[in-house]
């Protein structure tokens, strides 16, 4: 079983994936796990390889390699903002699901996780949103906010992680 769980900063995808996977006995595959090896391997502080990112797609390229390749194998949960089209363009059957949250809400989780004040966190997460969405446009010309795209689309706002968690599991166990 393959799930890809997808969705914006802040939206709880983290959290999410690793309760699935548990509860389903799969790997938990984080591609912001990866891209931080990436940026380790390469000397770089995560804010500079990101800073890298914006202008050098073969960061983009080789991060998302490394998750299609693992997508191949099947048996895990693939979180990031690309999971789910690595999966189709790797071309492995997989339950694709988004998770989407308010604005407000994912900058209060943020600053709550990583300290600092939501407004500031808001301005954050909208430049990050802003550059991701150019970059996977020039890349692969996709936009993964694009909710056709996916099999489940489902709202965390005032929901805890362990409710979202479960509906996806019970989803997950009618699909196979």
């Amino acid at each position: 079983m393959l799930i890809t769980i997808s969705g914006l900063p802040g939206s709880g995808k983290t959290t999410v994936a690793r309760l699935v996977a548990q509860a389903l006995g799969l790997e938990h595959v984080y591609a912001g796990d990866v891209f931080r090896r990436q940026a380790e391997a390469a000397g770089l502080t995560l804010a500079e390889y990101a800073r890298r990112a914006e202008s050098d797609h073969s960061i983009d390229r080789r991060l998302d390699d490394t998750m299609r390749a693992r997508a191949k194998r099947g048996n895990a949960v693939l979180e990031g903002r690309l999971a789910a089209f690595v999966a189709e363009e790797a071309g492995a059957a997989a339950l694709r699901i988004f998770l989407e949250a308010g604005e407000a809400v994912r900058a209060a989780r943020i600053a709550e996780r990583e300290g600092g004040d939501a407004a500031e966190r808001l301005e954050q997460i909208q430049a990050r949103e802003a550059s991701d969405a150019r970059r996977y446009r020039e890349i692969y010309g996709v936009d993964y906010h694009d909710q056709r795209r996916y099999d489940l689309v489902i709202s965390t706002d005032g929901r805890s992680p362990e409710e979202v968690a479960a509906e996806i599991v019970e989803h997950a166990r009618r699909w196979k």
